[in-house]
């Protein structure tokens, strides 16, 4: 990929081509047992910046996230990249990371050699890659302990690191930072932060306002199973066009009835 070249926030320039997108939504509905938890959900993701995706809980942040991403099928509706289906090839160039890191019983190099081997990276080129992401998340040193035995912070770091190790073109993460203490915060935060100059796409889930503002580019917000709007970051922080996220800004409680 080429270099791209911008500032992070409402004042990016991007020229980057990333191949994968625009990602789009088109009617997306997801009720499982008659419990609608996404109704009617269409959006279009474009190259350049963090997409950060905002909302109460229970908003269907976290679903629309895994029907991007593939783990979840619609019931209706359709998730399409450059306007086809997700082949296997889209799928490989696509990573996520959750809330809760999911870690192998293995060393923290060990994890990362998995993911390599099993996306089919050549093993000359899998120990450049372990290393290189481990020093980038600032846990070489651990790189031969067990990574369950790890904090929360660091195992979430080895998430991350294993991520994006397989030079995704685009990485969704929910809550990557939820319960962290603000080193390992910082720490993800600046993980981020460089993969998306390296021309990553990112495709974020946060309830963090603070780390929304930091990072954001664009914000999608939702309420209710629906997109209430989608804009800019700045202006959205400024002035939002929904109600929904009016309240949600000044900390007002939504009541089931839209009161």
């Amino acid at each position: 990929m080429n270099n791209l070249q911008q500032t992070h926030g409402a004042n990016a320039s991007f020229v980057q081509r990333n191949a994968l997108l625009p990602l789009r939504a088109d009617a997306l509905r997801f009720a499982p047992d008659g419990l609608t938890i996404l109704d009617d959900v269409s959006l279009q993701i474009a190259e350049g910046g963090i997409t950060m995706i905002l909302g109460s809980n229970g908003a269907g942040k976290s679903v629309l996230l895994r029907l991007l991403h593939g783990l979840l099928e619609p019931h209706r509706g359709e998730v399409l990249w450059r306007g086809g289906p997700a082949t296997r090839e889209i799928r490989r160039r696509q990573a996520m990371v959750f809330q809760k890191p999911v870690l192998l019983r293995r060393s923290v190099a060990a994890n990362l050699e998995h993911a390599l081997k099993a996306a089919g990276v050549p093993r000359t080129e899998r120990a450049r890659r372990i290393e290189e992401a481990l020093e980038e998340a600032g846990i070489a040193h651990l790189a031969k302990r067990p990574a369950r035995v790890l904090s929360g912070g660091e195992q979430q770091r080895l998430a991350v690191a294993r991520a994006l190790s397989l030079k995704p073109d685009v990485l969704f993460l929910d809550e990557p930072t939820a319960s962290l203490d603000p080193v390992s915060t910082a720490a993800i935060e600046a993980l981020i932060l460089a993969a998306d100059r390296r021309g990553c796409k990112i495709v974020m889930i946060s309830h963090d306002l603070h780390q929304a503002r930091r990072l954001a580019s664009e914000i999608v917000f939702m309420d209710r199973g629906r997109i209430a709007e989608q804009s800019e970051a700045a202006s959205f922080f400024k002035e939002p066009s929904s109600a929904a996220a009016r309240d949600f800004l000044a900390g007002r409680l939504r009541l089931p009835d839209g009161r």
